[in-house]
C-alpha cells in the first residue's frame, strides 16, 4: 500500500492479496514445482527513492542483520522481484537487481522504466505497450470527434514519455491540446483547511480551461489529486447552494491503464459520482472463482507474518485493533475481526480481481513456471551426464546470454545498408521498396516475388495473386447481366406488338422490314453484352468485339437506311419523281446491306491477320492479375469504333437534314435524337476505356453497348408504341396522310 495525500491506499492491499493467492494455489498444486516451496516478502517503499533501494538491498542481503553485498548463513533463494506500481519504483529497482542479474517483473509501469538497454534481458512486463494506449486514445477522441483536449501527467520521466509519445499522435490526426497541466508528484495534505489555500493559491488549468475532454496519465494517486482538487472547489463555495447542487465539473476523463479509480480513506465524503462517464483503459483480468472465497477467510486477529493487514483494516473499516497496550474499555469501535470485506466500497476495495492483481498473479505463475523448466532442464540433464552421453539439451529463452552486437538485426521486410566509415558489421537497416520483400533477418537485399505473387503489407511475405475479371456472381456482373437480359425482354415485346399489329398504318409507315431488322438487330446487341462478362475463354474473346461490330453496324445502318426511306417518301410525293415507281425501298435495303458488308469485311480481316486472344495483365494491379481478352490488333479494334461512328455521325447529319420534312408523324426527328443519344454515349466511351482496367475495363464497354441500344429502343420505338397501345385512334390512315 501507499502513503499518498495523508491517507491510505486501501485497494491496493489486494495487490498483496492476490500475489499470496497465486502463492498458495502454486505450493498446492503438484503439477509445478513438486519438491520445491514458495514464499515471499513485501516491502513498502513509501513512494521515496531511499527506501526503495534500501528494501531492495535488504531483499538481496539481509539474515538475521543487514549487510549490503554478503550473504551470510541464508537458506532462501531468491528468484525474481516483483515491483512496482509506477515507472519510478521500478526504474529504481532495476539499477540494483541488474547489478546481481536477478530478473524483475513490473505489473504496472511501461516503456519508460528501463533506462539501460543493456538491462533489458532482466527486466519483463505484465502489461501492454504504452503506444498501444496511444493509438486506443487516438481513435476514441476521433470517433467522439473530440478536437480540443487536455492533458494531464506527473512531473517525472513517466510524464515526459507520454507527452512526447501522445502529442505527436494528436497533431498528426488534426486533434488540438489545448493545455498540458504537469502534477508534481507525492503531494500530500493533513487538513482541509491546506486544501483550500493550495486550491486558492494554485487554481488547476483544467478549472479555468474550456476543454471538456481530459486526458489523464500517471499512477493512482493522479485520481486522489484531481478529487481532491475537485473537493477543495465544493469546500470554497459551502455556503453556494447553487454550486453544492452543481458540483460536477462536466468534463470527461480518459485515464491511462496504471490509473485506477481509487480514493484514500481522507477522501470518504467525496462523491464519486463527480467522475461520472469517465473512460479508463484497463487491463482484462480473467474470473478466478475461488479469489473471492481467499479474501473471504482473511482474519486480521489470526493472520500471523503479515505487517500491512493492521493498518489496512484499520482504514478499512475505521476501527481500531485491539493489542496489549489497547484496553477493550477504552475505545468502542475497536475491530472485532468480523467484519466483511464484500462490504466495503468498490472504491476502497474490491472482491473481484482488478487488473493490476491480475498482472501480480500471472507474474508469479511465470517466475514459477520459468523455475520449475530451470529444474527440469537440470535434472534431465543431469541424467543423460550419469548415462555417459554428452548430447546437446534444449536451450530455453529464458537461459540464452544477451546478444553482442554493433545494431540490431534487420528484420524480414528490410535489408542491410552499408553505412560510410564504419565496419562491415555496423549497418542501417532499409525498408524494402514497393514491389520487393525479404522473408529473413539480415538480407543484403530485398527479392521480387514471383509473377504470381505480391509482397504483403510488410513486405516479408509473398501472397498469391487472386485472378480478376468481371465474374456473373459479383455484384456489378449481377447488375449488367440483370440489366441487358431485361432490355432484351422489352425488346422482344416491342417486336412482338409490330408483329402484332403489322397491318397497321404505323408499322408499315417508314419501311416495315427495316423495323424489324433494327429491332432483332438491338435485341441481338443487347445479348451479345452477355459475351463480356465471365472468365475470357478463346471462342469469347473471338466473339465479343467482332459480332458487337457487325451487329452493332447492322443497327446503325437500318437507322440510316430508315432516314433514307423517310427522305425518299418526300421526294417521291412530287409529281413526277422516279421514286413513285418503288425504287426507294429498293435503295434503301441496299443501304443497309452495303453498309454491314463493309463492317464485315473488317472484322474478317481482323481475324485473319491479328485475332484477340485471352490474356493475362500482371502489372496493372499490385494484389490481383487481371484475365482479359487481347485485342490482338488494337489499330482494327478502332478500326471497327471508328467504322460505326461514321455510320453514326452521316444517320445523324441525314436524320437532322430531314427532321423539319412535312408530315403528322415524322421519323427523322426521333431517329435525330437517338443518334444524339448514341454519340454521346460512345464520345464518353472512349476516354472512360482507356482510364480504367480489368473488369472495370469491359463494365465501361458493357455500359456503352446497354446504354446506346437503349437510346435507340427507347427514341424510334417507344413512340409508336405508346400510338399503338395507349392512343390507337391515332393509328389510322387519315391521320398518317402528309400535311402540305
Amino acid at each position: 500500500m501507499r502513503n499518498v495525500i495523508a491517507g491510505v491506499f486501501t485497494k491496493f492491499y489486494q495487490h498483496m492479496l492476490a500475489l499470496a493467492f497465486a502463492v498458495h494455489e502454486i505450493n498446492g498444486n503438484p503439477q509445478i514445482l513438486p519438491n520445491v516451496t514458495l514464499g515471499f516478502h513485501i516491502y513498502e517503499s513509501y513512494s521515496d527513492a531511499r527506501m526503495v533501494y534500501r528494501s531492495t538491498l535488504e531483499l538481496l542481503f539481509r539474515t538475521h542483520r543487514f549487510a549490503p553485498n554478503y550473504k551470510c548463513g541464508t537458506q532462501k533463494n531468491l528468484i525474481g522481484v516483483i515491483g512496482g506500481l509506477d515507472a519510478d519504483t521500478s526504474s529504481q529497482m532495476a539499477d540494483i537487481l541488474s547489478l546481481y542479474k536477478v530478473p524483475q517483473i513490473a505489473y504496472g509501469s511501461f516503456e519508460s522504466t528501463v533506462r539501460d538497454a543493456t538491462n533489458r534481458h532482466l527486466f519483463y512486463r505484465m502489461t501492454p505497450s504504452e503506444a498501444v494506449q496511444y493509438t486506443g486514445i487516438i481513435q476514441l477522441l476521433l470517433h467522439f470527434g473530440w478536437k480540443w483536449v487536455g492533458l494531464i501527467t506527473t512531473e517525472d520521466d513517466s510524464g515526459k514519455h507520454f507527452l512526447k509519445g501522445l502529442e505527436s499522435k494528436l497533431s498528426q490526426n488534426g486533434i488540438c491540446s489545448a493545455y498540458t497541466e504537469i502534477v508534481p508528484k507525492n503531494l500530500r495534505f493533513n487538513n482541509v483547511g491546506e486544501i483550500v489555500m493550495d486550491f486558492v493559491n494554485n487554481m488547476p488549468v483544467f478549472m479555468k480551461n474550456k476543454a471538456n475532454t481530459v486526458v489523464i496519465n500517471g499512477d493512482t494517486s493522479m485520481i486522489t489529486w484531481l478529487a481532491t482538487m475537485i473537493w477543495g472547489k465544493t469546500l470554497m463555495y459551502l455556503t453556494d447552494s447553487e454550486y453544492q447542487e452543481k458540483n460536477s465539473t462536466g468534463k470527461v476523463w480518459i485515464t491511462t491503464a496504471q490509473i485506477d479509480f481509487t480514493l484514500s480513506q481522507f477522501l470518504k465524503s467525496f462523491d464519486i459520482q463527480t467522475f461520472h462517464g469517465a473512460i479508463s483503459f484497463t487491463l482484462h483480468p480473467k474470473r478466478l472463482l475461488q479469489f473471492p472465497h481467499f479474501l473471504q477467510d482473511i482474519n486480521p486477529l489470526q493472520a500471523k507474518g503479515n505487517g500491512f493487514i493492521k493498518n489496512f483494516w484499520e482504514h478499512a473499516f475505521d476501527c481500531i485493533m485491539q493489542t496489549s497496550a489497547v484496553s477493550r474499555d477504552a475505545f468502542d469501535n475497536l475491530c472485532t475481526g468480523e467484519e466483511r470485506l464484500d462490504h466495503l466500497s468498490a472504491r476502497f476495495f474490491e472482491m473481484s480481481m482488478t487488473g493490476h492483481s491480475y498482472s501480480i498473479y500471472n507474474a508469479v505463475y511465470a517466475l514459477a513456471h520459468a523455475l520449475h523448466i530451470k529444474y527440469s532442464s537440470r535434472s534431465k540433464h543431469r541424467v543423460m551426464e550419469e548415462k555417459g552421453s554428452r548430447t546437446s539439451w534444449n536451450v530455453e529463452p529464458w537461459q540464452v546470454p544477451p546478444l553482442s552486437l554493433c545494431n540490431d538485426e534487420c528484420r524480414p521486410g528490410s535489408c542491410r545498408k552499408k553505412k560510410e566509415e564504419v565496419k562491415f558489421c555496423c549497418y542501417d537497416c532499409d525498408p524494402c521498396p514497393a514491389g520487393k520483400m525479404s522473408n529473413h533477418t539480415d538480407m543484403d537485399y530485398c527479392t521480387s516475388c514471383s509473377e504470381d505473387q505480391y509482397p504483403n503489407k510488410d513486405r516479408d511475405e509473398c501472397y498469391p495473386r487472386k485472378p480478376s475479371f468481371l465474374s456473373f456472381e459479383e455484384s456489378l456482373g449481377i447488375t449488367l447481366t440483370f440489366l441487358a437480359i431485361l432490355l432484351s425482354l422489352i425488346t422482344t415485346l416491342v417486336l412482338a406488338i409490330f408483329l402484332k399489329q403489322r397491318h397497321s398504318p404505323i408499322v408499315k409507315a417508314n419501311n416495315e422490314s427495316l423495323s424489324y431488322v433494327l429491332l432483332i438487330s438491338l435485341l441481338l446487341c443487347f445479348l451479345c453484352s452477355l459475351l463480356f462478362i465471365g472468365e475470357p475463354k478463346p471462342m469469347t474473346c473471338l466473339l465479343r468485339q467482332t459480332a458487337f461490330g457487325i451487329i452493332f453496324s447492322t443497327a446503325v445502318s437500318a437507322v440510316l437506311a430508315k432516314t433514307v426511306t423517310v427522305v425518299v417518301a418526300f421526294m417521291a410525293s412530287k409529281p413526277g419523281n422516279i421514286f413513285r415507281k418503288g425504287l426507294g425501298k429498293r435503295l434503301a435495303h441496299s443501304v443497309l446491306l452495303s453498309c454491314c458488308l463493309v463492317q464485315v469485311g473488317i472484322c474478317a480481316f481482323w481475324l485473319g491477320s491479328s485475332p484477340p486472344f485471352p490474356d493475362m495483365d500482371i502489372h496493372s494491379l499490385a494484389e490481383e492479375i487481371i484475365l482479359e481478352c487481347n485485342e490482338g490488333s488494337v489499330t482494327m479494334f478502332y478500326c471497327v469504333l471508328g467504322y460505326m461512328g461514321l455510320l453514326a455521325i452521316v444517320s445523324f447529319t441525314v436524320a437532322f437534314l430531314a427532321r423539319k420534312l412535312p408530315d403528322t408523324f415524322n421519323e427523322a426527328k426521333f431517329i435525330t435524337f437517338s443518334m444524339l443519344v448514341f454519340c454521346s454515349v460512345w464520345l464518353s466511351f472512349v476516354p472512360s476505356y482507356l482510364s480504367t482496367r480489368g473488369k472495370y475495363m469491359v463494365a465501361v464497354e458493357i455500359f456503352s453497348i446497354l446504354a446506346s441500344s437503349a437510346g435507340l429502343l427507347g427514341c424510334i420505338f417507344f413512340p409508336k408504341c405508346y400510338i399503338i397501345v395507349l392512343r390507337p385512334g391515332l393509328n389510322q390512315r387519315d391521320q398518317l396522310l402528309w400535311k402540305k
